[in-house]
């Protein structure tokens, strides 16, 4: 009797507990939503004017001059962007500013109009975790309950700038650190990524539709899995360079803003000379290709994530230049995201690699697209999941190879710096463990130089 009535009284906790976070994440969902529709619209209409107004372009070095006294006098600790909402999150500290959502959404519309090579995720990441700040602020929640709504918030707007609310939801858990989820914010997570996509959804924007085609002939002898030998064997091999692109990536963007800020004392010229940079870039390439976000592109021939998944829809080395534009784009101080351009070049990469062994070229750009992401994110599970929700699951092991692969390839870097080690990638190496990527880095770069 005892046993059931504490079994009931479990149960009732579970179901306030739910409640009581479905009934908090709607506002966050909703809101988030609403502001990841606004801003893919307004995306969608720079990057339309930037290819009808070419010259737009020569005026990028300005944009970026804007873009730093804007940040300068208005910005203060929301330039430090998604770092600051994960340093937030583990240790809750000065809050994350409500400043945040209209500062980095004005000024990634600024960097795609003008043709800086940039990302959607980070802006609709730092636009959830502040207004979810702001939500937790007004409703007077404990540090703990914030930490969780801005867990929320970036499964919101992860999951609504993409399309793809599972993925949302445990990207926001899997982001924080590296081989350790917390599942206390699972169900919030999950609630809030799937209404925030339903927002979206309701506002009549559509996402891009990735498709793969190719048909596999079953070559295993396992009853349960279907795969061909052979092509799995070029997806590992193909997941170890999907790793080592995401963490040259990572590498090039962070040293370059390193470098800029250390040897450039007046500091609005490092964006000015940024776009000075992506001039000549797109000057030296002769092609416009590797500006914006590189979803689509109106000019016959060019290269895209769409064109990526066809036959001759890149060059062998299109994955490498857009590499460059976004790593100096985004290290040099203009605004956006990274992993738009990492699905780019991830596409881009398995286009070569298809060419190269022969391969399928759709499913290698799309293994590709969502395993050099998981690499630089060190996200494995939430890529594998997206490769699902946006290609279908027919090849689900060969998502899950590829990922998985890339992510251990990819060492101990990453896109985000305040992304923290909670187990290590190597075999009973405890020094990382705990540790900030940024930690890990600096103390690598210092050992070199010694």
């Amino acid at each position: 009797m005892i046993r059931k009535l504490k079994t009931s009284f479990e149960h009732i906790a579970i179901t306030h507990h739910l409640l009581r976070w479905t009934l908090l994440t709607i506002p966050v969902s909703f809101i988030v939503g609403s502001l990841v529709a606004l801003f893919l619209w307004l995306l969608d209409k720079a990057t339309e004017l930037r290819w009808q107004q070419g010259w737009l372009l020569y005026l990028l070095p300005l944009a970026g001059i804007l873009i730093y006294f804007i940040y300068k006098y208005l910005g203060k600790n929301a330039e430090a962007g998604n770092n600051l909402i994960m340093e937030e999150i583990h240790e809750p500290g000065g809050g994350v500013p409500s400043r945040m959502t209209p500062l980095v959404l004005g000024t990634t519309v600024i960097t795609h109009l003008f043709g800086g090579s940039a990302g959607r995720e980070g802006t609709a990441v730092q636009m959830g975790g502040s207004m979810a700040a702001l939500l937790g602020r007004w409703f007077k929640l404990s540090k703990q309950d914030i930490s969780i709504l801005l867990m929320c918030g970036i499964a919101a707007g992860f999951g609504a700038v993409f399309g793809t609310p599972v993925t949302g939801a445990i990207f926001a858990l899997e982001v924080l650190a590296i081989g350790r989820m917390n599942y206390n914010a699972l169900m919030p997570c999950f609630i809030a990524s799937v209404l925030a996509d339903f927002t979206c959804s309701a506002y009549g924007i559509h996402h891009t539709a990735y498709y793969i085609t190719f048909k596999a002939a079953d070559s295993s002898n396992i009853s349960f899995l279907h795969f061909d030998y052979l092509l799995l064997g070029k997806a590992i091999i193909a997941g170890v360079f999907f790793g080592l692109a995401g963490y040259f990536f990572s590498e090039l963007s962070h040293t370059i803003k390193n470098y800029s800020n250390r040897f450039i004392k007046i500091k609005w010229l490092i964006p000015a000379l940024g776009g000075v940079i992506i001039i000549a870039l797109t000057t030296v390439t002769g092609t416009r290709d590797y500006l914006g976000l590189g979803v689509t592109n109106p000019e016959p021939g060019s290269v895209s994530i769409i064109s990526c998944f066809s036959e001759g829809g890149a060059g062998y080395l299109s994955w490498f230049w857009k590499i460059i534009f976004t790593a100096i784009t985004l290290g040099m101080g203009f605004k956006g995201g990274e992993v738009t351009p990492l699905f780019f070049i991830g596409a881009a990469l398995g286009n070569t690699i298809a060419m190269i062994t022969g391969a399928p070229v759709d499913l290698m750009a799309g293994l590709g697209f969502i395993a050099v992401f998981a690499g630089a994110t060190n996200t494995p599970i939430a890529c594998t999941i997206m490769g699902v929700e946006l290609f279908g699951g027919d090849y689900i092991l060969y998502y899950a190879v590829a990922c998985f692969t890339a992510y251990y390839f990819s060492g101990h870097t990453g896109i985000y710096l305040s992304q923290r080690v909670g187990f290590s990638k190597i075999e009973q190496d405890n020094s990382t463990v705990n540790k900030t990527l940024k930690q890990i880095r600096d103390k690598r770069i210092n050992k070199d130089k010694t």
